[in-house]
């Protein structure tokens, strides 16, 4: 039987407790000798961190469509005129405080979408605050509370060195009861395929998180954000003991980022694409364990071209920090930051050698020159671009995508109403292909009658007809 991956988005997720900072600076873990130890409290960590974790308060105004729209009925008697309800929409998270001046760290799913935010102190009171940088891969949303006033932080640790067994807390809002604290232990480290269509990179802890908590902080037992919590594996929706958390690494990263001021949180470009390493393949290649990014394809003139990456190479670590699967390569790469140059270790035909690679940003091969689709044409409100990698990457395609891509289509216009989406990549018209914004202006603008459009969407080829 499968469970569930369901995101703790409800309310403020438990935030993981440290330990006091008068505690012994101890760097060897040890575990409890006696009977004594085994009795000793995590009460004055709460009292010390508990004031850094704060609930998030997310509104968005929504409109509900009239039952009765669409209706010929109704639309007799009302004509085209039939109202829409608007509705506010609420959802309550938790985040965590890490600078003094308010920036607080979340979920980006606890915010998505929100046209109101306000943040709520462990103390009751409430401010609004912006979302300052925010990114649906990664999971992650910056928000910076709108006063002056200093605030508590929770300092941000290490995740990479955080082991299989070590203790940790976690201080949250499940269900929204109230702040509430729970502990547990680290289960596993670098799990991925948690959260569909997102970054697969959990610390897995069996602290119990419930719906309510992401965004919440994990804890070690230094007083460190070593995580942020995001998402549940559950069939009912509460805890079973299996919760995952971002480490705090990418969080460092997001944060620089934030802190920059950029529009976008851009990961380094490789310039190569991986595949899992599968039993099947370490046996054939002589490997001892089915660990690693096995490369499948280099593009030309790439950072993985340029460092001597070729395909059929599999990748275990980045400076040393083990890659169990392409997920993980992906981020240390993005952890490492970019411009900076990391070491690779790559094994093929049982030889093991040391690549230097060069993070740099996904480059703009083409110019975009990103244009809207008008005249009486079925594309008439799309808004189209050429391809390069750093479109591809802002669009969340594969890098290696190339030609004519519909980055938008505007509401209630021809192209929307024909079923165009955004992503969808036009390939040919009439037979003939298309390799950039201006050959697909050209051939609107001759409006030739009858329009033949193949168009790939999510690696599937269309073809339709349009008059």
């Amino acid at each position: 039987m499968q469970g569930l991956f369901k995101r703790a988005s409800v309310s403020l997720f438990a935030l993981m407790l440290v330990l006091p900072a008068a505690a012994h600076a101890q760097t060897a873990k040890t575990v409890p000798e006696s009977q004594m130890q085994m009795q000793l409290s995590f009460a004055p960590l709460v009292k010390q961190t508990s004031g850094a974790v704060v609930n998030v308060y997310a509104e968005k105004i929504v409109q509900r469509q009239s039952p009765f729209a669409g209706d010929p009925f109704f639309e007799q008697f009302f004509g085209q005129q039939m109202p829409n309800r608007s509705e506010k929409q609420s959802s309550l998270g938790s985040g965590v405080i890490v600078e003094a001046n308010g920036t607080v760290v979340t979920n980006n799913h606890v915010v998505e979408g929100a046209d109101d935010i306000k943040i709520a102190l462990s103390d009751g009171r409430e401010f609004p605050c912006k979302v300052v940088l925010r990114d649906d891969r990664v999971d992650l949303a910056v928000l910076k509370i709108d006063t002056k006033e200093s605030f508590p932080t929770l300092p941000i640790g290490n995740s990479d060195t955080v082991e299989v067994g070590d203790l940790v807390l976690a201080i949250g809002n499940p269900f929204g009861v109230g702040q509430t604290v729970t502990s547990g232990i680290v289960s596993a480290l670098a799990r991925n395929q948690v959260v569909r269509n997102e970054f697969g990179f959990f610390i897995q802890t069996d602290a119990s998180i419930n719906p309510g908590n992401s965004g919440g902080a994990l804890m070690n037992m230094k007083g460190e954000l070593i995580g942020i919590n995001t998402a549940i594996f559950s069939r009912g929706g509460g805890s079973n003991g299996i919760g995952f958390a971002i480490p705090a690494n990418l969080v460092k990263v997001f944060l620089t980022s934030a802190d920059a001021g950029v529009k976008s949180f851009e990961r380094p470009y490789v310039g190569a694409s991986f595949d899992a390493v599968t039993s099947e393949v370490a046996e054939a290649l002589g490997l001892n364990k089915a660990r690693g990014a096995l490369v499948v394809k280099v593009s030309e003139g790439g950072p993985a071209a340029k460092a001597g990456l070729k395909a059929g190479e599999i990748v275990t670590a980045v400076d040393g920090n083990s890659v169990e699967h392409p997920d993980a390569l992906l981020y240390r790469l993005t952890t490492a930051g970019l411009g900076k140059s990391v070491n690779l270790t790559v094994v093929e035909n049982g030889r093991e050698e040391q690549l230097p690679l060069t993070l740099a940003r996904a480059p703009e091969t083409s110019p975009r020159d990103q244009r809207t689709i008008g005249g009486h044409t079925p594309f008439t409100g799309a808004v189209v671009e050429n391809l390069s990698p750093r479109v591809a990457d802002e669009l969340r395609m594969p890098p290696e995508s190339a030609g004519v891509v519909v980055s938008e289509v505007k509401d209630d216009s021809p192209a929307a109403r024909l079923g165009f989406e955004p992503k969808d990549i036009i390939v040919s018209i009439n037979g003939t292909d298309v390799k950039s914004t201006s050959e697909l202006s050209e051939i609107a603008d001759s409006d030739p009658g009858l329009w033949r459009v193949e168009i790939e969407r999510d690696g599937q080829r269309i073809r339709q007809f349009f008059r």
